[in-house]
């Protein structure tokens, strides 16, 4: 879209709220989740590794990534003054929209090199990692950063738009059409991640932003929720009120297996 610096900013009231579950086949919840509504910051983290290294890697990974978001809050709180877009959308970013998503991608960076060094220091927790999936929302903008697996939802105009990508084998396969989606439904492989936050010391992120309107919802959350959701039970969800909304939809996982860690973190916006 077309950057005119005309128009007024937006401005929305953010009202978050996140819950977490063990599941009813896990022993340890190796997922972690934040909400900062003042920030308008809000992650998932699915953690993975034995002996507890997973729940280890998911808290570190938030901790990290919120601390060094919290420095460069100045720098987030310029896209409140950020005009709307019009006309069609070009690649071009804005320098406060590149700024932003750069924070973004270098706070996900410091929380994968942060992992990648406990896993390194400790043999029992070697090659534990997680996945993050993260939202910023100001002004009259929602940015999004990924890693792995869990998933960022809009909800808006009646309809339900991913905003990330999974970062998986099955997903790498589609895209590539060597597979069907009748056969990706199929898959045993479909729990294999090809991108995570500490695996190694640097990883590849993706981000991305969307223009928000009034009444706009976000979902995020963890696998263990997304794979048993159809696009329906996520819109009919998401018209509740944030705390009914996350309650629903882990009763729903649960209610379907409850085969792994369940996280889900649901956002309205109102004028």
């Amino acid at each position: 879209m077309t950057w005119t610096g005309e128009g007024n900013p937006l401005q929305f009231q953010r009202i978050g709220f996140g819950r977490t579950d063990v599941g009813r086949q896990r022993a340890v919840n190796e997922d972690a989740f934040l909400v900062d509504d003042d920030l308008g910051l809000y992650v998932v983290a699915d953690g993975m590794g034995g002996h507890s290294a997973g729940e280890i890697a998911s808290a570190e990974a938030i901790e990290t990534l919120h601390n060094m978001v919290l420095q460069n809050r100045t720098a987030l709180e310029t896209l409140d003054e950020l005009p709307i877009e019009t006309g069609p959308r070009t690649s071009r970013r804005p320098p406060t929209m590149h700024r932003a998503l750069r924070i973004l991608e270098s706070a996900i960076q410091a929380a994968t090199y942060m992992v990648f060094g406990l896993s390194e220091n400790n043999p029992e927790r070697r090659g534990m990692g997680t996945t993050l999936s993260v939202l910023v929302v100001r002004g009259a903008f929602a940015l999004t950063a990924q890693v792995g697996d869990s998933r960022v939802y809009r909800v808006t105009e009646g309809r339900v738009e991913q905003l990330t990508e999974d970062h998986t084998l099955i997903a790498w396969q589609l895209k590539r059409g060597l597979i069907t989606p009748d056969e990706a439904r199929m898959s045993r492989q479909k729990n294999v991640i090809t991108r995570a936050v500490g695996s190694r010391d640097y990883v590849q992120v993706d981000t991305n932003y969307a223009q928000v309107r009034s009444g706009d919802a976000f979902l995020l959350c963890s696998d263990g929720l997304h794979g048993y959701l159809s696009d329906a039970e996520i819109l009919e969800s998401m018209h509740r009120t944030p705390e009914e909304a996350t309650q629903r939809l882990i009763d729903l996982a649960n209610s379907r297996g409850g085969r792994d860690n369940i996280t889900s973190i649901a956002v309205q916006l109102k004028a």
